[in-house]
């Protein structure tokens, strides 16, 4: 799946597929404003994906330190660019990651 397709499916649907990996389940709900459903989905889960998507959520949230501690755990960089930039730049490593699988 690309990055428009994701995008095509997220406006159609309200719910999100559950086949999709809890990464891009997250970001599905953060983009359709459920900024705390998204963070939930992430709650138990220890990888680097699922903690970079937790820096990013804590950073739109406005935590920077929470989001520099969970960009330390994914080992990415912290983003600076605006968050639709990071958001896709995740949605779209997340896609070609899951297409591999």
């Amino acid at each position: 799946m690309t990055l428009n397709e994701f995008m095509q499916l997220l406006e159609k649907q309200e719910k999100c597929p559950s086949s999709l990996p809890k990464t891009l389940q997250a970001l599905w709900y953060d983009k359709k404003g459920d900024w705390h459903k998204a963070h939930n989905i992430l709650n138990d889960a220890g990888d680097v994906d699922s903690a970079w998507v937790h820096a990013y959520l804590h950073r739109k949230e406005g935590d920077l330190d929470n989001a520099r501690y969970w960009y330390r755990r994914s080992g990415k960089p912290e983003f600076t660019a605006e968050l639709n930039q990071e958001w896709e730049q995740i949605v779209t490593n997340l896609l070609l990651k899951a297409e591999h699988l």
